[in-house]
């Protein structure tokens, strides 16, 4: 039986992820917005280091100060500071060659993995129908990707990577999050895009690699430059967003079910619409948005089929969890 205080996680959780992905949003139009000037991996590393800051100066103080960096867990931290920056790489990589909601469409691919993984991995009951939602959203994303046909980028598989390597992030998150706490998480996240970023650089940002048509691999390759004034507040915006959605995704897989808290994530497919039109004067194909009603469907779907489900647990048993 649901009890109150799992109702309650649920909820918090919930609201969490909602603020979490706003602030991915905004990150991500950054993102977008400097990926013809700068290199990935400096934009990052910048991003990272404001991200820390700010940690160090208002996170950290209101959750226990320098306690919040002692962990029990650090090989488990480490694989997570791994998948979060592939994914976030992988996306970003993504981002520089695709519309922004094509990209976003493409990515929420990752709720749908971690229903599946919340299940392989943490022994969450997924029902029937929701794997149909599941099944669904899936053929959402081929829609958009359009496997074998001349509309296809490879580009379109970077979200797809990011998406399994998020997943796997959160299934980790649900994991440790008994033990370790969301600042805990938070700043062995930022420590990791430091280490990687600042590496990145030293192997391959004097950009002598450099130089390719490619969208997405001219963003990987491009030497490092003295970013200009006016887009320092960029930088600036996305370095807070990004500290703030890693601390509020993490509360929410920590204090949630992951099957029930990842539908919320959908929040950022209208803000990527929204972005795309008013910002890059983007604006999907008709059959980008079959894919992304077929994908946003199932995820509504999920958290219907989950609210349904408790009900049913509550007043006639675990049989009637479907």
């Amino acid at each position: 039986m649901a009890t109150a205080a799992m109702k309650r996680g649920n909820l918090i959780g919930a609201l969490c992820a909602a603020f979490a992905v706003m602030c991915f949003s905004v990150n991500d139009v950054g993102i977008k917005f400097l990926s013809g000037d700068y290199a990935l991996h400096q934009v990052v590393l910048i991003r990272s280091l404001i991200g820390t800051v700010v940690f160090l100066l208002v996170i950290m103080p209101l959750s226990g100060g320098w306690r919040v960096m002692k962990t029990r867990r650090p090989g488990i931290h480490l694989i997570r500071g791994l998948c979060v920056v592939l994914a976030n790489m992988s996306f970003f990589l993504g981002l520089a060659a695709l519309p922004i909601a094509d990209a976003v469409a493409i990515f929420f691919i990752s709720p749908l993995v971690i229903t599946v993984f919340s299940v392989i991995f943490l022994g969450e009951h997924v029902g029937p129908r929701r794997w149909t939602a599941v099944f669904l959203g899936f053929a959402g994303v081929m829609v958009i990707v359009k496997p074998g046909t001349s509309a296809f980028q490879l580009a379109s598989l970077l979200p797809i990577l990011a998406a399994i390597l998020y997943a796997t992030l959160h299934t980790l998150t649900r994991k440790i999050g008994a033990t370790e706490s969301a600042a805990t998480m938070a700043f062995y996240i930022q420590f990791t895009f430091i280490v990687t970023s600042a590496a990145f650089g030293l192997a391959i940002g004097d950009g002598r690699f450099a130089g390719s048509a490619d969208p997405s691999l001219e963003f990987l390759t491009r030497a490092w430059g003295v970013p200009a004034v006016e887009d320092y507040a960029v930088l600036t915006v996305i370095g807070l967003t990004s500290v703030a959605g890693g601390y509020f995704i993490s509360q929410a897989y920590r204090m949630s079910e992951a099957a029930f808290v990842a539908p919320f994530e959908y929040v950022a497919m209208p803000m990527a619409v929204i972005w795309g039109l008013t910002i890059f004067g983007e604006w999907p194909a008709p059959s980008a948005w079959l894919g992304i009603a077929m994908i946003v469907g199932s995820g509504l779907f999920l958290l219907w089929r989950e609210a349904e489900s408790d009900d049913d647990m509550a007043t006639k048993g675990p049989k009637y969890r479907r």
